[in-house]
């Protein structure tokens, strides 16, 4: 099991985060966000994956911030289309594909994406595209049939963390973000460190 740590948004803080050494560190390039980053991306160690998110945006925007900050995955965090996801296939990234679950989710829109997207990720469907800081009910993974490694995102903290490593769920990698901060954008580095030590032990 993986963790990504995601809404970075200050410098000094993502160094700091980045000597603890999450598995994937998100940053969000959708301006209508409080952790809209906009800023100089510091060096980060090399197994440090770089996740830029964005919501609806254009092909064009992607791939210039894929460039700037030499980026490693993009999230799509938006109602971006199987056709859209397809045109970026070239790009020199993995893909993520997200999606807002409530109680009446239907499971079978993942199938029209299978084959356009590196991993799908789960996230509680609410008012924001995301950053809600809420869980959606965990038992609907039962429903989820891909192969796709999942992401699964959506009010977790330590105490999630703990459930989800103990729970037999299938999930690839658990993506922090509100409930790990000071401030938005700004991520407390003691729970965020226990978070990942807390992973690693587990794979172990």
């Amino acid at each position: 099991m993986k963790i990504k740590i995601c809404g970075m948004k200050y410098p000094e803080n993502i160094s700091a985060l980045g000597e603890l050494l999450p598995d994937y560190m998100g940053f969000i390039f959708w301006e209508k966000s409080s952790r809209f980053f906009d800023g100089i991306l510091p060096e980060l160690p090399k197994s440090i994956k770089k996740v830029g998110v964005f919501v609806n945006a254009s092909s064009e925007e992607i791939q210039n911030k894929i460039e700037q900050y030499q980026l490693d995955l993009i999230q799509l965090h938006g109602q971006e289309s199987v056709a859209f996801c397809k045109s970026l296939e070239d790009l020199p990234v993995e893909i993520i594909k997200v999606f807002s679950v409530d109680d009446t989710f239907d499971f079978t829109v993942l199938e029209d994406y299978e084959l356009v997207c590196d991993y799908f990720l789960l996230d509680t469907k609410g008012k924001l595209p995301g950053g809600n800081g809420i869980s959606f009910n965990w038992n609907l993974l039962e429903k989820y049939k891909s192969t796709k490694p999942l992401f699964l995102s959506g009010g977790i903290g330590l105490e999630e963390i703990q459930k989800i490593t103990e729970a037999n769920l299938p999930i690839y990698a658990i993506d922090v973000n509100s409930k790990f901060e000071i401030e938005p954008g700004l991520k407390d580095l003691k729970q965020s460190g226990y978070a990942i030590n807390h992973v690693a032990a587990k794979n172990q």
